[in-house]
């Protein structure tokens, strides 16, 4: 766990009432990453991290106010990751301020993330009737959590545990996409859960699915970002199963 002394987590907050970009706050990914002996200048790694933006509001130049769903990438070789609190006041600071397009409004958010994170960003901007059609749609491949697991040896305060990462018997090489509803871990600030849904896609020797579910449930009581839990995830099943492809993804 990396503690964040500085950051607006578990502080009382007063709202923006202007546009305000400095608000936003970034967190190094080098702290979390040296747990995982994991060096920024040469990742094992490529990916991003995918924040979907539900309270996006602006105004227009008549002062008619605009609502959207945006969706930023920010890339895992940034030096910094957004802080959530940071980035929900940021985005309501703009609900009063006024922009000359939509355009406008990417290039806003796009500069002002970026520079917050160290990296070019990424976004897009959808109207709700828009993204109402894309739909929440279900994870593909093979759910985990209908495995009949003992998960009695996951203690409370006790870390991700990869030794429960195996490969069945056989040299046979697969190609199969693995996920579970069932990842949480808890804000090492303020101690809410965070729940997530985790995918893994990979190509090597067929890992145990029931070990790969009670390593993800190991993280149960643990204290980190989910950025920081996503790369754990990849680096242990990279170590300990040595695929020859490896994707993780968590939503």
């Amino acid at each position: 766990m990396v503690d964040q002394p500085d950051t607006l987590l578990g502080k009382a907050t007063v709202y923006p009432a202007v546009y305000s970009p400095g608000v936003l706050q970034g967190i190094s990914r080098s702290e979390g990453r040296a747990l995982l002996s994991v060096d920024d200048r040469r990742l094992p790694f490529s990916g991003a991290d995918l924040w979907t933006l539900y309270e996006l509001s602006w105004l227009d130049q008549n002062g008619k106010p605009h609502v959207g769903i945006g969706e930023i990438s920010i890339p895992c070789d940034s030096p910094f990751i957004v802080e959530s609190k940071s980035l929900k006041l940021y985005l309501n600071s703009l609900n009063e301020h006024g922009f000359s397009s939509t355009t406008d409004v990417l290039a806003t958010l796009t500069a002002d993330l970026g520079a917050v994170c160290g990296a070019p960003v990424s976004a897009e901007i959808f109207t709700v009737d828009d993204y109402t059609e894309k739909g929440l749609r279900n994870m593909p491949g093979i759910c985990l959590d209908r495995a009949d697991v003992d998960c009695n040896d996951s203690p409370a305060n006790s870390n991700p545990n990869p030794s429960l990462l195996s490969l069945l018997n056989g040299d046979e090489i697969v190609e199969e996409t693995l996920y579970s509803h069932l990842l949480k871990s808890n804000c090492p600030v303020t101690g809410q859960p965070d729940w997530a849904s985790v995918q893994i896609h990979y190509c090597g020797r067929k890992i145990n699915r029931q070990g790969l579910l009670a390593y993800i449930v190991s993280f149960r009581h643990h204290k980190a970002f989910h950025e920081q839990c996503v790369e754990q995830i990849f680096m242990d099943i990279y170590s300990r199963c040595e695929p020859e492809q490896l994707t993780v993804i968590a939503r």
